[in-house]
């Protein structure tokens, strides 16, 4: 399901429990790039990144990842 592929990217790299920009940029190009336009284009993975880091932290929770899974 949905939170075994959020883990799957999310134990990389830094905290067990988040998506750094680089993690949540593999995880859009390998798994939603149907469902996403342009995943490869930088400027679209850094504006999804900054709607997703509701606390802005630098990192994307799974609770934070959840709010783009329900958009597609």
């Amino acid at each position: 399901g949905i939170i075994n592929v959020f883990h799957q990217y999310s134990v990389r790299v830094g905290n067990f429990d988040t998506l750094n920009k680089r993690e949540l940029k593999q995880l859009i190009t390998k798994e939603l790039a149907n469902t996403i336009k342009n995943t490869k284009d930088q400027a679209t993975i850094d504006k999804i990144f900054q709607e997703l880091d509701a606390d802005r932290d630098g990192q994307v929770t799974f609770n934070e990842f959840v709010a783009l899974v329900s958009r597609v």
